[in-house]
């Protein structure tokens, strides 16, 4: 199946509500204030939240104005051209990363979707995955093991959840699904002395991409956002350091796991990790689960973080990098 269907069928309760409801207010008579209001309140009804609204209602505006809309085709066309646009327009203010802020001068830059081409030969690749329980925090990262191994990528999973009983056994399983490499010590180890361990084992191996897993950690408790601080500043430590080959810096990418179903709580959570971390992306999960998958456009609106995986199913596979036109276009009903 190709990643649009799937992404189309994982978009289905979102885009059923919305394009039905468009079919309920649009008249194919002249757009008016009481439309916009009806339309308005759709995009709100799918999480989009009220400044990327208002952004696509001004856009829907123009075109209307500018071309004429007649049909339901060109207002869906003119919406998913909107929704595209902020999707991958970049934010006019730039982002620091916190090496520069502290006075390294790290010129690495921030990309989506993350597919690198040649990560060994480049210095390889550290992920970071954060995020509160119940997202599917080490289900998605027993999915994301699987694409860059299919990839032909050189994958290791860093058990970093040394809190949560049985978690380092059930980050094995999907490394044993992926078929990847796994470094983990006992429940109650430092998580900090694992991802060192991993990432010693990854250099060591030259693998292309270490995966690093956290305890799920509520947002409100200090001192365990005070230990996801101890394990990036080990990450960055390594990542900051050129290795053996070409002496190339390797790339270092913190991502957010949320529940697409939470709704607006996962700009909550936006928040407070990425005030914490200096996220460089999102991986949604349970998108097939909500019909409110307009979250991603409200994420990328107040925070200008991109979504970079989203998940549309269970199976293993089902762990797609996000395409913003494709997104755009499955929201709304094109096919």
């Amino acid at each position: 199946m190709s990643i649009f269907k799937k992404l189309f069928g994982g978009l289905a309760k979102t885009t059923s509500n919305i394009t039905q409801s468009i079919t309920q207010i649009f008249t194919g008579k002249e757009l008016d204030e009481e439309f916009y209001d009806d339309l308005t309140a759709i995009l709100l009804s799918a999480d989009m939240g009220m400044e990327a609204a208002e952004q696509i209602i001004e856009d829907i505006k123009r075109t209307a104005k500018k071309q004429g809309i007649k049909t339901e085709q060109a207002l869906k066309e003119a919406l998913a051209a909107s929704i595209a646009e902020i999707l991958t327009t970049p934010s006019a203010l730039p982002r620091v990363h916190p090496s520069i802020k502290e006075g390294n001068l790290d010129s690495r830059e921030k990309s989506s979707p993350p597919l690198w081409r040649g990560a060994s030969e480049e210095g390889g690749v550290v992920i970071l995955i954060v995020g509160v329980n119940g997202v599917g925090k080490t289900t998605a990262i027993g999915k994301l093991a699987a694409h860059y191994k299919a990839q032909k990528k050189s994958v290791l999973l860093a058990a970093g959840d040394t809190f949560r009983a049985a978690a380092s056994e059930q980050l094995a399983e999907w490394a044993k699904r992926a078929d990847v490499r796994i470094v983990k010590h006992d429940q109650g180890a430092d998580p900090a002395s694992v991802v060192f361990d991993a990432l010693t084992s990854a250099r060591a191996k030259d693998d292309d991409i270490t995966i690093i897993d956290t305890a799920g950690r509520l947002h409100n408790k200090g001192h365990l956002m005070d230990e996801l601080k101890k394990i990036d500043r080990v990450a960055r430590k390594f990542t900051d350091t050129p290795t053996g080959v070409q002496g190339v810096t390797p790339c270092y990418k913190k991502y957010l796991v949320l529940d697409a179903t939470t709704g607006q709580n996962a700009l909550t959570q936006v928040e407070v990790f990425n005030d914490a971390l200096d996220l460089d992306g999102i991986i949604l999960t349970k998108l097939d689960g909500t019909a409110k998958g307009g979250v991603v456009i409200a994420i990328k609106q107040k925070f200008d973080l991109p979504v970079v995986f989203v998940g549309v199913g269970e199976k293993i596979d089902d762990l797609l990098p996000f395409d913003a036109q494709a997104f755009a276009r499955a929201i709304v009903g094109l096919n």
